[in-house]
């Protein structure tokens, strides 16, 4: 009797990746990767605002609120103007929520802004207006996940931090997994061959942290990386097993016509622009179809976003 080969399922294609990760961490020595990659970096790292020593730790805290999930050319502006008007944290804590949401523009998940405005009023109540050093007192702050705190500590501190970003992870899985891709979520395998690869030298680990970030924003790209350009392309897991096509689970685009998230966009535009509060019939007009507009508006209210007030107006948040 002929069995039949077991095809791959994604769990079976996650533990494989898992796996590939925990035994890359296991035999990973990264001293043959460090000196590439940062002197790579060193001559092509793009002259951002956030990685300029005036910038101060408050520069490199908005910087990591403001990227996430957003490109870079789209946070460059409102970064600027954030700075500009807000310099240090006490600055914006001593402002109503609801200009954090207004300054935060078209960035998109705006509840990133709510976050960021009470990051700084914690500063400010907890740390006397400067930012934490300690990575423990960083990730105490509200809004401050254990990407963000690592970021932090690494980049304006200096300090020894895994700092994994989806562009570290790519290059991680590439380069060491010999995966296309790497899981959906973090794993903590991905976590034990981060810290594996880790420089043991306080400054380089810091470099070393910026410098695997850049390398995947810019050559190891998750739909064309420029595999010529990169400075481990002879030594990436990858490239070595042909560059086989990722057999994880399906890695889906996000869409945003149509969705709830575009309905909320549009009603904060109205509100961001409206010095006094909204009435209803004027957020009425932004979106046709009522239940996802309710929604919608519901949603705000629920996530702090947005004010109700007597008369069915609304407005940004107040306190």
């Amino acid at each position: 009797m002929t069995s039949t080969p077991a095809i791959p399922t994604p769990m079976t294609a996650a533990a494989d990746t898992a796996s590939a990760a925990v035994s890359a961490a296991e035999a990973a020595d990264g001293t043959g990767l460090h000196g590439p990659v940062t002197d790579w970096f060193a001559e092509h790292a793009r002259d951002l605002p956030w990685r300029r020593p005036e910038a101060g730790a408050w520069g490199v805290m908005v910087s990591e609120f403001m990227l996430q999930q957003t490109p870079v050319s789209r946070v460059l502006p409102v970064y600027e103007q954030w700075l500009a008007r807000w310099p240090r944290p006490a600055d914006l804590a001593a402002e109503a929520p609801g200009e954090a949401v207004r300054a935060w523009g078209r960035l998109g998940y705006p509840r990133r802004a709510l976050r960021l405005h009470a990051a700084a009023s914690a500063i400010q109540e907890r740390h006397g207006g400067d930012v934490p050093r300690e990575h423990a007192q960083l990730l105490a702050l509200p809004g401050v996940g254990e990407y963000t705190a690592a970021a932090v500590a690494s980049f304006a501190y200096g300090q020894r931090h895994a700092v994994l970003d989806t562009n570290v992870r790519r290059v991680f899985a590439r380069a060491v997994t010999g995966r296309q891709y790497p899981p959906n979520a973090t794993t903590a395998a991905e976590r034990k061959l981060a810290r594996a690869l880790l420089p043991e030298d306080e400054e380089l680990a810091s470099r070393w942290a910026a410098a695997t970030m850049e390398l995947g924003a810019l050559v190891c790209t998750a739909r064309s990386p420029e595999c010529h350009r990169c400075p481990i392309a002879a030594q990436c897991a990858w490239q070595q097993a042909g560059s086989p096509v990722h057999d994880g689970p399906p890695r889906r685009a996000q869409t945003y016509a149509g969705t709830d998230r575009q309905v909320r966009g549009k009603l904060l535009a109205v509100l961001r622009e409206a010095v006094t509060p909204v009435p209803q019939v004027a957020l009425d007009a932004v979106w046709d179809e009522p239940v996802q507009r309710a929604r919608a508006l519901d949603g705000l209210v629920s996530d702090g976003l947005v004010e109700p007030l007597s008369g069915g107006r609304y407005r940004l948040p107040h306190a």
